[in-house]
């Protein structure tokens, strides 16, 4: 990453923070890991595993743990954190407007905009859009190229939506959201009535609602419901390349990592944490607190505060102490034929 920062910048994010050393030159120029480094780069050490690296790094300035024992070489400034990750997000927000500048406020010429709908004079809305009939789009609201909204959506205030977004026909995005490249909300439901003459499609004629300060991550689709609504509660995080399915409900803080598959009318409580590729059979229910490791397929209901993992999931203590077993089965087998063979 190449940019120009000043010193005097980062030192400002953190003005209770102790230093040590002295970084000659007056502004940074790139943030990287310690041992890709350059001198006048940034970079942290918010793994202890990383230790061993830091006596080898090149770069100027480094955030470093309240106890870190490693002095810096002449030319390096160390500033002690209690979180030296958490303090990189600072330097990184601080950094984002320069990187990616907010897109400007108004309608680009380009888009198409059909005149029963209503867009905030604070929005932006970027080339080829199409905002549908009765649909409202909220104040400071973001919109990037070819994003769709169909008709009777409700975008509120402050949201971002990344290029190539769609919402289909009557969902509601709540506040503070951010929607990833190729998001798809609203798509119709999976589902289908087996009969003699084929698969007879049901259609699904509800929707989504996303709650205020979610995020979701790019090319990640949410199925409306059947007849009311699925629902992603506040706060919740989900990564890419997730299926949410039909009438499933997803509560407040959940992260839900990539590639997970949620089937319909599930319902995740609070503060749930999913792995990456969970999968979760229809029709169950996750208690609040319940972390599901990554690949755990999830065939019937979880207790508040459970860890699974496998598949089918066990506890996870369980499921750990299972595996170990399973690589001492070939010496327990040969000690089985030795004995037999002995007798």
């Amino acid at each position: 990453m190449s940019l120009i920062l000043d010193l005097a910048d980062i030192i400002s994010l953190f003005p209770d923070a102790h230093t040590t050393g002295n970084f000659r030159s007056g502004k940074i120029s790139g943030i990287s890991s310690l041992l890709e480094a350059k001198e006048g780069d940034l970079s942290f050490l918010g793994n202890p595993k990383y230790r061993k690296h830091l006596e080898q790094t090149r770069a100027g300035i480094l955030l470093v743990p309240l106890d870190e024992p490693v002095l810096p070489k002449d030319g390096q400034l160390f500033i002690y954190l209690e979180n030296p990750s958490a303090g990189l997000a600072y330097v990184c927000r601080l950094l984002e407007e320069k990187i990616f500048p907010p897109s400007p406020v108004g309608v680009h010429p380009s888009a198409f905009i059909e005149p029963t709908a209503e867009v905030d004079p604070t929005a932006s809305v970027g080339p080829f859009c199409y905002i549908g009939e009765n649909s409202k789009v909220g104040r400071n609201t973001t919109l990037g190229s070819h994003c769709h909204l169909g008709h009777n959506v409700t975008l509120r205030d402050h949201s971002q939506l990344h290029p190539g977004v769609k919402i289909l026909p009557h969902c509601e995005i709540g506040n503070y959201v951010t929607l990833n490249a190729g998001v798809v909300i609203g798509s119709e439901g999976y589902g289908f009535d087996q009969s003699d003459q084929g698969h007879q499609k049901i259609p699904h004629l509800g929707k989504v609602i996303v709650e205020d300060h979610v995020e979701i991550g790019a090319n990640t689709c949410i199925d409306r419901a059947r007849f009311d609504q699925t629902r992603i509660g506040h706060g919740t995080k989900i990564d890419n390349l997730v299926q949410i399915g039909h009438n499933v409900k997803i509560g407040r803080d959940c992260l839900i990592v990539a590639q997970v598959g949620i089937s319909g009318s599930v319902i995740l409580e609070d503060e749930v944490i999913v792995g990456g590729q969970a999968g979760f059979a229809g029709h169950i229910k996750v208690g609040k607190g319940a972390k599901i490791a990554g690949q755990a397929g999830i065939t019937k209901n979880v207790n508040p505060g459970e860890f699974l993992k496998g598949n089918p999931a066990l506890p996870f203590h369980l499921s750990q102490r299972i595996s170990v077993l399973q690589r001492k089965l070939p010496d327990l087998f040969n000690r089985f034929a030795q004995e037999k063979m002995n007798d």
